[in-house]
């Protein structure tokens, strides 16, 4: 009776032993034919992979003026092909006026859109020197600045005077002149 259950362990221990060694080895790495390498038959190196650009990076990389790089720089408008239309026979001209007259009043408005323009192409990239405006406002040797009006502030100029100190009454909006336009509706 042992030795027949003996054997049968045996057998279970060999078939086990077995399958054991069978599965390692499927795990284990293959091992290369014998032969010496040389230069004929080495593996070209596979250069690493390119890194992708992200589209984020594409479009922030991006020259959208590459063709024309000073196209959206100030002043460049007199390098642009701009022209006022031509009237023909059908065009529009208002009431009152001759063809010859309103051709008239929109040469004068280019003119004066180009002369505003070019007035305003001088100023770019004409800036206050902060260290000048620092001494005269007299920050650097005291401090009572901060109690004028102003706060050490520069004011820009309006086109009124609203302080009422000149008579000059063609230069105030009409509201402030009296006898001037009566507002519409009841009363």
């Amino acid at each position: 009776f042992l030795n027949h259950s003996n054997s049968k362990m045996k057998t279970a221990t060999v078939i086990c032993a077995a399958i054991a060694v069978g599965s390692a080895s499927a795990f284990s790495p293959m091992t290369e034919s014998c032969r010496v390498a040389t230069n004929l038959a080495a593996k070209a190196k596979a250069e690493p992979p390119a890194k992708k650009k992200t589209i984020f990076t594409t479009i922030a990389e991006m020259d959208l003026f590459a063709p024309n790089a000073d196209v959206n720089d100030y002043g460049s408008r007199k390098k642009k092909n701009l022209k006022n239309g031509v009237l023909s026979g059908k065009s529009y001209v208002p009431d009152g006026l001759s063809k010859a007259q309103y051709e008239k009043i929109r040469k004068n408005e280019v003119t004066k859109k180009e002369a505003n323009y070019q007035r305003n192409v001088k100023k770019a990239g004409v800036f206050m020197d902060y260290t000048d405006f620092y001494i005269k406002r007299g920050t650097d040797t005291k401090d009572d600045w901060i109690r004028t009006v102003t706060r050490g502030h520069d004011m820009a100029k309006t086109k009124f005077d609203w302080s009422g100190a000149t008579t000059e009454v063609d230069k105030l909006p009409e509201s402030f002149i009296a006898g001037g336009k009566k507002k519409k509706g009841r009363k």
